[in-house]
């Protein structure tokens, strides 16, 4: 991968493959000026597994994600304290540079945001050519590739000078997964992917989500209780900021320990 950071390079492809732990948080805390949004969450995110992040509104769940790959910092007056680890790694440290660790841990918005002057080859090519990439045949393989992933090549394959803007909004949202899957990060980060489709456009990026945890390890967020319950293995409930619960997607749903995850599970608040 090009440009990697020395200390993210510090655990060996051996150690990465052996790994359990993707990755893990230590006493997390976030802060949107005087605000906390998170309060010493500890979770352990396991390799080519799909996590769910449930819980109501405002309760932290995209600013968790966020922080597991350091955009958090990059709104105005934002703080964190703590530690994540990817691959044992601290992404905090002052040697890592943050620009290596949002190409390791991609990110999926809630909302399709294609580039709208940028034909569907550009956008898929985009971060290559931000890297550094310019071979013309290295940059066909990778966008066909990253397509393929993405499931969208079949429908675009003849199309790929139109503008990405001009796809149906489930296309829209295969494009920027392919986008992201395209510099080949570890991690694929998912804010509400589907919350913004249609039925079938989500049903189709459902499917798509769990036929990826094959390659990497996914993050999703949702309002959905039944979406987690279809894709994820594994799910966590937050509440105020706080870590409530987090288990196999099965007994959270069948069997919570917490009755705050019991009742918000059976809709009795959200």
């Amino acid at each position: 991968m090009i440009g990697m950071n020395k200390e993210l390079l510090s655990v060996s492809s051996k150690e990465r493959v052996n790994q359990t732990y993707k990755i893990e948080t230590e006493n997390l805390n976030a802060w949107f000026g005087t605000k906390q949004a998170l309060k010493d969450i500890n979770i352990k995110i396991r390799a080519n597994s799909i996590t769910a992040i449930i819980g109501p509104s405002g309760c932290g769940k995209s600013t968790l994600i966020r922080c597991l790959n350091r955009m958090h910092e990059l709104v105005p007056s934002a703080k964190v304290s703590g530690k994540v680890f990817l691959d044992g790694v601290d992404i905090y440290s002052k040697n890592v540079d943050p620009v290596i660790v949002r190409r390791r841990v991609g990110m999926v918005f809630q909302k399709p945001n294609p580039f709208p002057t940028m034909s569907i080859y550009d956008n898929v090519a985009a971060g290559l050519k931000l890297n550094g990439i310019r071979d013309r045949k290295r940059l066909d393989e990778i966008v066909r590739k990253s397509l393929e992933q993405a499931w969208l090549w079949d429908e675009v394959k003849d199309d790929l000078d139109k503008p990405g803007a001009s796809l149906s909004g489930g296309q829209q949202q295969r494009l920027c997964i392919a986008r992201a899957l395209a510099v080949e990060p570890e991690v694929l980060l998912l804010d509400e992917p589907t919350s913004a489709l249609d039925p079938i456009a989500a049903s189709k990026i459902e499917q798509l989500i769990v036929s990826l945890k094959r390659d990497y390890t996914i993050v999703i967020v949702t309002h959905n209780m039944q979406q987690a319950a279809r894709v994820s293995d594994y799910t966590a409930f937050l509440y105020l900021g706080r870590l409530i619960e987090y288990d196999v997607t099965a007994k959270i749903f069948s069997n919570p320990r917490e009755e705050l995850t019991e009742n918000y599970i059976a809709g009795r608040f959200g």
